[in-house]
């Protein structure tokens, strides 16, 4: 970084509907992309920005930090700008100065995310919950699930494994199941990392479990062994929210 420059923390949110994930990739539209789009043309210099982690296509964040060496003087509506510049479907809520050596990803310590499920049809949660009136489901056995992946810190049958890393292990510090009204519910899950596709094979194995398609004693046999599951379902990304990221410092007022 060179001495005209100033690292900031830019928190935001965004609606991933339209988009393929976080991470720029070559000819689909990203949330990386387009705010490294309206920096360069307010500043009239390519920019590059790292954020917090991947989301998968269709996963939405309702929080969201990334970190950008950018000029020592911003104007003091820069962020309004930026705002005015990117689609409705990415909100700037704030850019901070930080440390120059603070980093949006691998300082991060805890990261929270929340599973939107209803299950009963409804048109004005179709895009940020999963709709699921098909089966009932005994949320007994699934909240009972929820509580076992406390108990293990290595999620091979859980997860796709990632091809760069091939890592398997996480700390879990919460899982629990919310109910929020007759027809709805929130799985709430944090942890110190998530690995690829982990919390929405949760989700989906979670259904299974629901259903009476997946016994809890096979589900707490397989994380034993880490055996792959009988069963296995991929919950859709439109119920996916990234909702907190927490670093051991302190930046901003969120």
């Amino acid at each position: 970084m060179s001495q005209s420059q100033q690292r900031y923390f830019i928190t935001l949110s965004y609606d991933g509907t339209n988009f393929s994930g976080w991470q720029f990739q070559p000819n689909h539209p990203s949330i990386q992309e387009e705010i490294e789009n309206a920096l360069t043309v307010l500043t009239r210099v390519s920019q590059k920005i790292i954020g917090c982690g991947r989301t998968d296509t269709g996963v939405h964040a309702d929080y969201y930090i990334a970190h950008w060496d950018g000029p020592k003087e911003l104007t003091s509506n820069f962020a309004m700008k930026m705002n005015a510049l990117l689609p409705r479907s990415i909100s700037i809520h704030s850019i901070i100065p930080v440390k120059d050596n603070a980093h949006a990803r691998f300082d991060a310590t805890s990261r929270k995310y929340h599973y939107f499920l209803h299950t009963r049809k409804n048109p004005f949660l179709k895009l940020y919950s999963y709709e699921f009136p098909f089966y009932n489901l005994d949320f007994i056995k699934i909240q009972e699930a929820a509580k076992i992946l406390l108990e293990f810190d290595e999620f091979l049958p859980l997860i796709k494994l990632d091809k760069e890393t091939k890592k398997t292990k996480c700390l879990l510090y919460t899982s629990e199941w919310i109910q929020l009204d007759e027809h709805a519910w929130r799985y709430e899950v944090s942890a110190n990392r998530f690995l690829h596709n982990m919390v929405r094979r949760i989700v989906g194995t979670s259904i299974m479990i629901g259903r009476g398609k997946l016994s809890l004693e096979s589900f707490r046999d397989s994380l034993i062994h880490q055996t792959p599951l009988q069963y296995i379902n991929l919950a859709p990304a439109n119920g996916l929210h990234l909702v907190d990221v927490v670093y051991p410092y302190p930046f901003s007022l969120k």
